[in-house]
């Protein structure tokens, strides 16, 4: 996954104008405007790297006389104390563009740091962490980058990109025949037979179904490791398999080994904390 520099500049320029407003006021009233200074983004604890783009597109919009040194790239595994970012120029325009970076490199890094601790988690198996639509309203992009930086796998990007039909969709089709399942893949096969068809599942009768209306993806929702092995074997390779729901740190190996191909993981992006970051102004 990666984004443009326009997005990039996009939500940096929102950032900025929501945390600076008419104008940082301390900086103005304390600081003259000839007052440089030099500052070091430097990890506080171990992470991976996401965001540092964004940083040094904040101080760059803050003024065009920073120099910026990024020592790290994205999807570095970073120990504590290492450096992330080396920025040096008008005091006024890296105090003014302080918070909005580390807000995006800690936000981000945050999410591709819980990425890497579950694809760790299901390392030996076949199963690959996917993200979900579970993102911060306008930052989808940004989070599943960082997603894509902790070694998980994007999945849709939107409601336009794929075909996905869930418990919701097939109650609302509950009276159609064959069966819902059949009924809504075949529609969804007629009106967009360029996309992928995904159907969500939570029982093993409707796995059945998904198959035999031919089905690429199967979401197997809130099933127990032992239901997800049956479901697989169900499945016989005949579609890919998808595991969701209460997915957690804990629990992540024992559905992996079941043999489902994709794992998709809200928390990722739902519930990643911002890591430790700091910038530190050497005296």
């Amino acid at each position: 996954m990666k984004f443009s520099a326009s997005v990039i500049r996009q939500a940096v320029k929102a950032a900025l104008a929501e945390d600076i407003g008419t104008g940082d006021v301390t900086s103005l009233a304390t600081l003259p405007k000839s007052a440089q200074c030099v500052a070091v983004m430097r990890a506080r604890e171990p992470m991976v790297v996401a965001g540092l783009a964004l940083a040094e597109c904040a101080f760059r919009e803050m003024s065009r006389k920073v120099n910026i040194k990024v020592a790290v790239s994205d999807g570095h595994r970073a120990e504590v104390g290492e450096v992330l970012l080396e920025v040096g120029g008008p005091a006024r325009a890296i105090l003014g563009a302080e918070r909005v970076a580390l807000n995006f490199v800690q936000r981000l890094s945050g999410v591709a740091t819980l990425t890497a601790q579950y694809v760790a988690a299901v390392r030996g198996t076949k199963a690959q962490i996917l993200d979900t639509r579970k993102t911060t309203p306008g930052w989808r992009l940004l989070e599943k980058y960082a997603v894509a930086c902790g070694g998980g796998k994007n999945h849709r990007l939107g409601l336009h990109d794929m075909i996905l039909i869930k418990d919701n969709h097939l109650a609302a089709l509950r009276a159609a025949k064959p069966n819902a399942v059949a009924a809504a893949v075949a529609r969804a096969r007629a009106a967009y037979p360029e996309l992928l068809v995904e159907v969500e599942a939570d029982t093993l009768v409707q796995v059945a179904q998904a198959v035999a209306a031919g089905a690429d993806i199967i979401l197997l929702d809130n099933m127990s490791p032992a239901r997800l092995w049956q479901a697989v074997r169900l499945v016989a390779g005949r579609a890919q398999t998808e595991a969701s729901g209460g997915v957690t740190l804990k629990t992540v190996g024992a559905i992996a080994k079941s043999g489902v191909d994709f794992i998709s993981v809200g928390a990722i992006t739902h519930s990643a904390r911002a890591v430790d970051i700091g910038l530190d102004f050497p005296a």
